[in-house]
């Protein structure tokens, strides 16, 4: 495994050496060798927030809709601006009521001259149902998922169109997982059903992952997740001195909940894999989660900012 690290180039000054060297001659001076610097693209927000309003369109984009099926086609799309060869990672799962559903992880590949690659992935699908809305008349109903769903993909979508234009010192794979919020409460085996299938289907060999759940929050404060902190901490700690050098307070040295999410089938297949999730949306006190109040209106560009930028920087930062 190779040691994660965060590094700038700058440059480097001639030093002697202790042996005498002959001197130049005064008309023909020897420069002192230079290093690039490190070139770090410019994460938009307002950006990522476009990509997430987009999604947001189609309605709800539980399995089985209209809306999945017309949001599959769109981040393919999408997708496809940034990398030609853009896989479908093809599964089917029967329901509750027998129905058998046909899902899709979105797998986008960037290539690196090294060995090295990293796994960056969200999910895509969005709750068939809404159990904590206030409303008890819509609890059945789907929701739009503007942050349990839109807010990582987002991230991913603009990140994929920086690294058209600036190819990343690693080997990047960008997965959009389907199927993650499928099950009822409790039953966690109807749950992480992309993660899942990917994680059981021969992954390639990765120095680590990042997961995006539910990172659009207007008010914004991603702790340290339990899980992660026992799988990855060296991962986590990459990201959180990142997010501090950069001077974004969303990153809160605080321990998290203990999540089930999925990262949990990427750790089990060897893949070390952080969780940056806000789980209070928007405060332990108010929840939009599993509501019809997840929308737009309830998440923020800046808030995609913060991650993109200093996920961006994580993946510059390496070295091949």
């Amino acid at each position: 495994m190779k040691r994660l690290s965060i590094y700038v180039m700058s440059t480097l000054l001639a030093t002697g050496c202790s042996r005498e060297q002959p001197k130049p001659a005064a008309d023909s001076p020897v420069p002192a060798p230079v290093q690039p610097v490190l070139h770090i693209p410019t994460f938009s927000g307002d950006r990522a927030f476009q990509f997430l309003v987009a999604q947001t369109r189609f309605g709800p984009r539980n399995p089985g809709s209209q809306g999945h099926a017309a949001c599959l086609a769109y981040l393919t799309s999408e997708m496809s601006k940034s990398r030609s060869d853009v896989r479908l990672q093809e599964f089917d799962h029967v329901g509750y009521e027998g129905e058998r559903f046909h899902l899709a992880n979105i797998i986008v590949s960037f290539p690196s001259p090294g060995a090295s690659r990293i796994l960056l992935c969200a999910h895509w699908d969005t709750r068939p149902r809404a159990e904590n809305d206030e409303d008890k008349s819509k609890r059945n109903d789907p929701i739009v998922g503007a942050n349990d769903g839109a807010s990582g993909v987002a991230v991913l979508l603009e990140m994929a169109s920086l690294f058209k234009e600036s190819p990343p010192p690693v080997g990047i794979d960008l997965v959009l997982f389907d199927g993650e919020d499928y099950g009822k409460e409790g039953d966690v085996s109807r749950y992480l059903l992309g993660a899942r299938y990917f994680a059981s289907h021969q992954p390639p060999e990765y120095q680590f992952g990042v997961l995006l759940d539910m990172v659009g929050d207007k008010f914004l404060d991603i702790p340290k997740e339990q899980n992660s902190m026992r799988f990855a901490p060296d991962v986590m700690e990459t990201i959180w001195n990142t997010a501090r050098a950069l001077g974004y307070p969303q990153f809160v040295e605080e321990e998290g909940e203990l999540m089930t999410d999925d990262h949990l089938p990427l750790n089990d297949a060897g893949i070390r894999t952080v969780d940056l999730i806000d789980f209070n949306y928007p405060d332990s006190s108010n929840r939009f989660w599993h509501s019809h109040k997840d929308i737009p209106e309830n998440c923020s560009a800046e808030s995609l900012e913060a991650v993109g930028t200093v996920l961006t920087h994580v993946v510059f930062g390496q070295r091949p």
